[in-house]
């Protein structure tokens, strides 16, 4: 792609990074198939390509964004299902980051836009805001009926909506995203995990490596048992197990809201958090448990580039990120105590097969323990989660997320098993409320089982075993 910067806009390193990238793109269109707005839509300025040219656009004049820029990429799930696809080796997720940074220090969005992603920046990476908002969500729905209230009024003004806009409204309201939070709420609050507070955890038998787990933000509080499993997954294989003091989260999700300072700020106190047990007893890995944090924490040697103070030391802690499934896969897990023979739906999270490109390893650990794993059609494509998208665009997620349970439900499994708490959230509030009864889980809970740990709770719920 022909570009038109001044010397002077590339030398700023930001411009001069995305000018690089949009240069090779070629305008074959490759990444338009497998666009889940796109598919859905059919507008190529929600595609890959269109938001592309919108976004050169942008860059080249150095104007602020316009509504009709901030429309298409805020329609973007950042699923970096184009990266996978394109033959030319486009960075997408760097180019579309740059663009949310662009955005939110140039456009001024309506104030009821503005409320709700303060709410959602300034409670979802603090656990204790998280558990708190998450309690009084839960009052709310339990005492007073919210959610149906509110689901009755959103659906009356979706209708409207796209009675006048067409499949999916241009702007979609306070309430309709208020409901969307609510109805994603947990219908009970998990209790707190013995692992919220740093701590070491010896390894059982001769210690053969020594790693961090992230502890993350969201996950703990509505999932602690996954990191539970990780930790007793590795732990019994010989790893010590660490939970960094000082450590936060890792700054993913306002990285993506495009508000760059939150984000670097929360990435830094976990940098030094790693650091500090890097240089102190060592570390082997950071162990992640949340594929849309492992995609950020990869990526901090380029989030950092520029800054003297913390270019090396990211680059150190992204050297040694790994998946949880990355890392049990070198640890050459024995075979199951005992095969379950049942069968798994594997829902491939984005930013762990696009994202990543860790696309093998869950499979081949699932199929060794024990497990008939099946991949669902159109794997490739996002159940709708990403981040805060599916509060931020219902009903492009709520599309997202059904086609996604139809075509996991075409495999006819026993469960459903993923790497990311996101998905989970997702897919699970989409089966409840259509009454479907297949639980799922995190591959690593399942991974923890087969080899001598308890049975997941959602499996024993669900009476499968």
């Amino acid at each position: 792609m022909q570009t038109n910067f001044s010397l002077v806009q590339l030398a700023d390193p930001k411009l001069a990074a995305s000018e690089k990238i949009l240069r090779t793109c070629v305008h074959c269109g490759f990444c338009t198939a497998t666009c889940p707005t796109y598919q859905l839509l059919g507008d190529e300025l929600d595609s890959p390509r269109g938001r592309i040219y919108l976004m050169k656009e942008m860059f080249e004049t150095g104007k602020p964004a316009t509504a009709e820029v901030v429309k298409h990429v805020d329609r973007c799930l950042s699923c970096l299902s184009c990266m996978t696809t394109c033959p030319s080796g486009v960075h997408y997720m760097h180019l579309v980051d740059h663009a949310r940074a662009h955005i939110e220090e140039t456009y001024d969005r309506p104030w009821k836009d503005r409320l709700i992603r303060a709410v959602l920046a300034n409670i979802l990476p603090y656990p204790n805001r998280f558990r708190l908002a998450l309690a009084g969500a839960f009052i709310a729905k339990k005492a007073l009926s919210v959610a149906s209230v509110l689901r009755w009024k959103g659906r009356i003004g979706v209708a409207v909506a796209r009675k006048a806009a067409g499949p999916v409204s241009e702007r979609v309201g306070i309430l309709r995203r208020t409901r969307a939070m609510l109805e994603l709420a947990p219908s009970r609050l998990p209790s707190r995990s013995a692992l919220d507070r740093p701590m070491t955890h010896q390894a059982e038998g001769q210690r053969r490596a020594r790693v961090v787990i992230l502890q993350g933000c969201a996950q703990p509080v509505l999932a602690p048992g996954i990191n539970e499993a990780a930790m007793r997954l590795l732990t019994r294989h010989g790893v010590e197990v660490v939970f960094a003091k000082n450590e936060g989260c890792c700054g993913s999700l306002v990285h993506h809201m495009g508000r760059e300072h939150e984000s670097h700020a929360q990435a830094k106190r976990t940098i030094d958090a790693w650091i500090a047990e890097m240089d102190g007893a060592g570390l082997d890995a950071i162990v992640i448990t949340a594929s849309g944090c492992g995609t950020t924490i990869k990526d901090y040697g380029f989030m950092f580039r520029d800054d003297p103070a913390y270019a090396d030391k990211a680059k150190r802690v992204s050297a040694i990120a790994r998946d949880i499934t990355e890392y049990a896969l070198s640890l050459g897990l024995p075979g199951p105590a005992q095969a379950s023979g049942l069968t798994v739906a594997y829902h491939s999270a984005c930013s762990m097969q696009h994202g990543q490109q860790i696309k093998d390893q869950p499979k081949v650990l699932l199929k060794a323990a024990g497990f008939v794993v099946k991949e669902p059609p159109e794997g490739h494509l996002c159940c709708g989660s990403a981040g805060i998208y599916n509060i931020m665009q219902p009903e492009l997620a709520e599309q997202l997320r059904d086609r996604k349970i139809a075509n996991i439900e075409k495999t006819r499994p026993d469960l459903i098993a993923t790497g990311n708490i996101g998905c989970m959230t997702q897919i699970g509030h989409g089966l409840e409320e259509g009454g479907k009864a297949i639980p799922i889980v995190h591959t690593v809970e399942l991974l923890d089982w087969a080899t001598g740990g308890p049975v997941p709770e959602a499996l024993a719920k669900a009476g499968l075993v």
